[in-house]
């Protein structure tokens, strides 16, 4: 939301300011377009090379562990691309009920053989499309099964009580790479969190709202790198 919109808001007679009601599972959040945004994501790898596809679908605060967390647009810059990109599929999505934030998960294969699973957060940004600002996965031995059908849920919606004002977070929180990280959709429905330990193991954890509580649904924990 813009900043005259914002005041205007603000400046509304209560009445006209009660939070929207909504019914639980209704809002504005469309996991489709999340999935759009992963697949072309992929497609971009595959055409113009794996770290600039990174790099032009990250948010400019966007965090990843290598294994230590770092800006990855300071990462990224300069990086010389693999000979060939990592390859991978989103299997599952998470979104808050305002669609401002949401969470993919899926299976990823390399060249070599290796196979795992990754786990990007994105954001929506004013313009209407996604960026990440979070993206993590892990080697795995075996690779991820992967399921007949994309499965997606998506938060249920506040309904907040008789004349209760409509919040609006002004200011987006950026992440810092730092040790811990955590954020949240602007209506509060989705959050996730990370901690990463002084030998790089680290884990991260999402949690979305179901039946009136905040629900953890995703919890992704990686081990200390292997010196």
């Amino acid at each position: 939301m813009g900043g005259a919109a914002l005041l205007a808001l603000t400046a509304a007679p209560a009445a006209a300011r009660k939070r929207p009601d909504y019914a639980p599972g209704a809002g504005t959040a469309n996991p489709s377009a999340l999935v759009a945004a992963e697949i072309a994501f992929a497609r971009t790898a595959r055409e113009k090379g794996q770290w600039q596809a990174f790099d032009e679908y990250a948010d400019d605060e966007a965090v990843m562990f290598v294994p230590e967390p770092v800006r990855a647009k300071d990462w990224l810059s300069g990086r010389q691309e693999p000979a060939a990109p990592v390859q991978w599929q989103p299997y599952q999505v998470w979104m808050s009920c305002d669609g401002t934030l949401g969470v993919t998960k899926g299976a990823w294969q390399r060249p070599d053989g290796s196979v795992g699973y990754f786990t990007t957060i994105w954001q929506k940004r004013k313009k209407g499309d996604y960026r990440w600002v979070l993206d993590q996965g892990d080697s795995l031995a075996e690779a991820l099964k992967e399921p007949a059908m994309l499965s997606a849920s998506v938060a249920d919606c506040v309904r907040g009580p008789r004349g209760d004002e409509l919040v609006v977070e002004r200011d987006r929180k950026t992440l810092a790479p730092g040790m811990d990280g955590r954020g949240r959709s602007k209506d509060g429905t989705l959050s996730w969190s990370y901690h990463v330990n002084a030998d790089h193991s680290r884990w991260l954890q999402v949690s979305l709202l179901k039946n009136g509580a905040m629900t953890e649904v995703l919890r992704s924990e990686v081990a200390a790198p292997k010196e």
